[in-house]
């Protein structure tokens, strides 16, 4: 059985949006699901499931979160293998580990052309915000905090043309802790 990590996008934060960690787990329990687990109050799932892909889970996942809970959300989902090379890719590990409140990574539905990536860049040109994306996951770090930054996930849906939720680094590694083997 392999494990996966879901990532929901904008449920349980500043109050909106309502997606109680224990409704999430019994939802993907009742999927059939292999032992449903959560992070933190934020939307962080993992679970084990056989014979199928990340893109297929998202279409799942997305699909019984609306019909079932009245949920309309985008999930990004990803595999143990795919956290820990985003883990590993991460540009800012200095920034990390030193306020990893204040790093984050950004999994996106889609991976960005060049153009688009550049377009972002250049939008906060001048600010103290860093960005580099790799893939599918955006690197983010905030030194001032992200709370009154002025890059924000709809300048950044804006810019790299697709969505993405991100997470700490803090948060971050506790996702990679819960998918890593035993042993």
């Amino acid at each position: 059985m392999k494990s996966w990590i879901a990532l929901l996008r904008g449920v349980n934060v500043g109050g909106h949006r309502k997606a109680p960690a224990a409704e999430l787990r019994v939802l993907l329990a009742e999927m059939g699901f292999a032992e449903p687990r959560s992070l933190l109050a934020s939307g962080n799932l993992v679970f084990g499931a056989e014979g199928t892909t990340a893109g297929e889970l998202e279409r799942r996942l997305e699909a019984a979160f609306s019909e079932r809970m009245g949920l309309d959300t985008d999930v990004m989902v990803r595999s143990p293998e795919d956290w820990t090379a985003a883990i590993a890719a991460n540009p800012f590990r200095v920034e990390a580990e030193r306020e990893p409140s204040r790093a984050f990574v950004m999994a996106l539905k889609s991976a960005p052309a060049a153009a688009e990536i550049a377009a972002l860049k250049a939008s906060i040109a001048g600010w103290p915000e860093q960005v580099e994306v790799v893939g599918r996951e955006a690197f983010l770090v905030y030194p001032n905090g992200a709370g009154t930054s002025k890059l924000t996930n709809a300048l950044i849906d804006r810019k790299l043309g697709t969505r993405g939720t991100a997470r700490n680094w803090n948060t971050t590694r506790k996702l990679r802790a819960m998918v890593a083997p035993s042993g």
